[in-house]
């Protein structure tokens, strides 16, 4: 069984049909999906139906999500160019995709594949923290009863593994091989081998606004039977999604970032 996990998507069509083709490509049978489909960028109802389309087996709410569907206009947090962004997509979407993103959960346990998910922190998923560090990566380990835990949010792809109990001592570490080569280069995939009795809990990366200063769409592949993740990194037509941007009406920073990957 191959998962193929996506997060951020972040309303860039662009990114995620390339992202998609890849897929196929690698035989992917299951979907699963971090959140915030929506935010950002000028194709939120089509990023919606793309993924609504797939065999999606996990499904959980972003922020973005979160306000694109409630009532909340002020948005404490947000900057004025993500606020107007959520403002514009309320505008874009129909009432029932609106209904499908307030109804999703904060965080899900995939049935019968020892995954649980999250788009932010297991402790307080509705609050929106990060994990950037192993301080972070050790709490949400407390609340993590599955081998793997997969998050989104911040954008930049990083992993923690937490080792089988030894000497009195469950080491949490970062995995450094995670996060690649931020560069433009032909670089190798960054893959993690799931090893038995620990846990990992991995950030993919965004697929539709990276800020880790690699503009290449990232996402993962989960393979259960070669026990393996693998973060794959894939260029897209950038200057179509920022030209959508513009037409749009949108903030110019978020066409800008785009191609910095930042």
């Amino acid at each position: 069984m191959k998962y193929a996990i996506l997060s951020d998507i972040h309303a860039n069509i662009e990114a995620l049909t390339v992202v998609l083709d890849k897929c196929a490509e690698l035989k992917v049978e299951k979907y699963i999906c971090l959140g915030d489909v929506v935010g950002y960028n000028a194709s939120p109802a089509e990023c919606m139906d793309r993924v609504n389309a797939l065999d999606v087996v996990g499904f959980v709410k972003g922020n973005h999500d979160e306000y694109a569907s409630n009532n909340d206009d002020e948005m404490l947090g947000f900057n004025q160019h993500a606020r107007a962004a959520v403002l514009w997509t309320k505008a874009q979407l129909s009432q029932e995709k609106l209904d499908f993103l307030s109804k999703l959960p904060y965080k899900l346990i995939v049935r019968g594949a020892g995954i649980t998910i999250v788009h932010a922190t297991l402790d307080s998923p509705e609050s929106w923290g990060y994990i950037f560090d192993v301080h972070q990566a050790r709490d949400n380990f407390n609340y993590q009863f599955t081998p793997l835990c997969f998050c989104g949010h911040s954008h930049v792809p990083i992993a923690f593994t937490k080792k089988a109990f030894a000497g009195g001592v469950i080491p949490v570490e970062e995995i450094q091989e995670w996060k690649g080569n931020p560069g433009h280069g032909k670089d190798t995939d960054p893959v993690i081998k799931v090893e038995k009795g620990w846990k990992y809990l991995v950030n993919i990366g965004s697929v539709g606004q990276p800020r880790n200063r690699d503009p290449r769409a990232s996402f993962a592949v989960y393979d259960v039977e070669a026990s393996t993740i693998t973060r794959y990194r894939l260029p897209y037509d950038i200057s179509s999604a920022q030209k959508k941007i513009m037409a749009a009406g949108l903030p110019e920073r978020l066409a800008e970032r785009l191609e910095r990957g930042s």
